[in-house]
């Protein structure tokens, strides 16, 4: 039996057709696997483009920063441009942007080409990661959405799962070029396919608001600049503080002009929702403590114990494999319990999964110890992307949804930022790389401040609200 989807709030003079769930999933899940597994691909395969292209180690830092800069910065710009121009419209520029980037990387040859490649990249990635979702939960009915929001977390899961072992297989086994030559006739045939099953939707707001777009816009690319940088550059040095501040100012700036905007990119009162303050406090905690804690312990078996980057990205995998098994199921529950029990949950498997980790980290810990704190830490994370979106959705209007996955995904990216920068300055203010034993001495604190901070986010998870208002999403909270 074929279970179809309706569109949800199609454009004016749009058509509606029945599509098949399977269709829309692949629709929204592959441009969105490609702009995920390409945020870890690479990072296996720096050795190798270093001699390849001849690459300082500065180089190398902005071969991974030159993405992530643009792509946590525009996420917000993306998501409010589309909701006025179309969302379909804009996510297949996106996959264009990205799959045309891609092919530039591919055929860089100095290390300027490809860092300039990586940002355009990052354009793409940014605008087409916030879109996905809002596309799914157009295309889908209602009764169907909490499903399909967990099969899109798996699928998320997915390309951080993969990212890693991808990026190392295809440096060990082939050339680092495919890295990103694999991602054109993808995205080539993501484009036909978007066309074809998708319809298109806009938000509520009819017109852009320029002046929003440009201080949100240069005010997260501050942050996240400073933050990136300021472990290495040094906290208080000018163009780290400086960064920070201007940053803080924008967005300072951003939120007084939001509140007289005559058309807001991001109405201020989806705020007054305890849902979806709540929900994105507990993103930004959970990215944090998780993904810093994730890039250390990434770096583990290589720097302490010697391994390839293809046998250290499969040594994750119980951890890193875990969404894409346990998101579904998590979409399938939320409307049985509700999705503060299975965010709270989630948090509390994960700072347990931390805190274990920590407590039997030594430089000659067998696998075997870790794989269970690792598949504890995998089901939590498995528990908590699908009713973060699921919770940031139905917090909000239909009109204001796209809004809504790009504010949550862009308090997410920053997170992630924030939680590697302040993870490793824990790391290097205990430890080093100079030594299997020095790199566990910063490690352990590291990852202890790491399961504190996922705590945080449990406890933050108690905020939201029961299981009867996921029920009836977009009522009033």
């Amino acid at each position: 039996m074929t279970t179809t989807a309706t569109p949800v709030a199609a454009a004016p003079g749009a058509r509606p057709r029945s599509r098949s769930l399977a269709w829309v999933l692949i629709a929204v899940g592959v441009p969105m696997f490609m702009v995920t597994l390409d945020n870890l691909v690479v990072t296996t395969a720096l050795p190798v483009i270093k001699t390849e292209i001849g690459a300082s180690l500065s180089d190398l830092s902005w071969f991974v920063n030159a993405y992530t800069l643009p792509f946590a910065a525009l996420l917000l710009t993306a998501a409010a441009i589309g909701d006025r121009i179309g969302r379909r419209r804009l996510f297949v520029a996106g996959i264009a942007l990205f799959t045309l980037a891609s092919a530039a990387c591919a055929l860089a040859t100095e290390p300027w080409m490809l860092t300039a490649a990586r940002a355009v990249q990052g354009v793409g990635g940014a605008m087409v990661m916030p879109l996905s979702l809002t596309l799914l939960a157009a295309a889908v009915p209602e009764r169907m959405r909490n499903a399909a929001i967990g099969i899109w977390g798996g699928i998320s899961g997915l390309g951080v799962a993969v990212g890693p072992v991808v990026g190392g297989a295809v440096a060990e086994g082939l050339h680092w070029t495919w890295i990103f030559w694999l991602n054109v006739p993808i995205g080539v045939l993501a484009i036909v396919v978007v066309r074809l099953v998708l319809t298109e939707s806009r938000g509520s707001a009819k017109r852009l608001d320029p002046i929003g777009l440009v201080l949100v816009s240069l005010g997260m690319f501050g942050l996240i600049w400073g933050v990136v940088h300021g472990s290495d550059d040094g906290w208080t040095s000018l163009s780290v503080l400086g960064t920070l501040i201007a940053g803080f100012v924008l967005l300072a700036a951003f939120v007084a002009w939001e509140r007289r905007a005559p058309e807001p990119m991001l109405p201020l009162r989806l705020f007054r929702s305890r849902a979806f303050s709540a929900v994105n406090v507990v993103a930004f905690l959970f990215s944090v403590g998780v993904f810093g804690s994730v890039f250390l312990l990434a770096q583990f078996f290589q720097v302490v114990q010697g391994l390839g980057p293809f046998g250290s990205g499969v040594r994750t995998l119980p951890w890193t494999a875990a969404p894409m098994i346990v998101a579904p199921i998590a979409g399938l529950l939320v409307g049985r319990v509700g999705s503060r029990v299975l965010i709270v949950l989630g948090q509390v498997l994960l700072a347990l999964g931390l805190l274990w980790i920590a407590l039997v980290s030594t430089v000659d810990v067998g696998f075997g110890s870790l794989v269970p704190a690792f598949v504890l830490a995998g089901i939590g994370m498995g528990l908590t992307f699908a009713p973060l979106s699921t919770v940031a959705l139905g917090s909000v209007d239909p009109g204001s949804q796209g809004m809504a996955s790009g504010t949550l995904n862009m308090v997410r990216e920053f997170g992630v930022a924030v939680g590697v920068a302040a993870l490793a300055s824990v790391f290097a203010s205990q430890g080093s790389y100079a030594s299997g034993t020095s790199y566990v001495d910063g490690l352990v604190p590291a990852v202890l401040v790491g399961a504190a901070v996922v705590g945080a986010a449990a406890v933050a998870g108690l905020l939201l609200p029961g299981r009867r208002y996921l029920t009836t999403p977009n009522s009033s909270h």
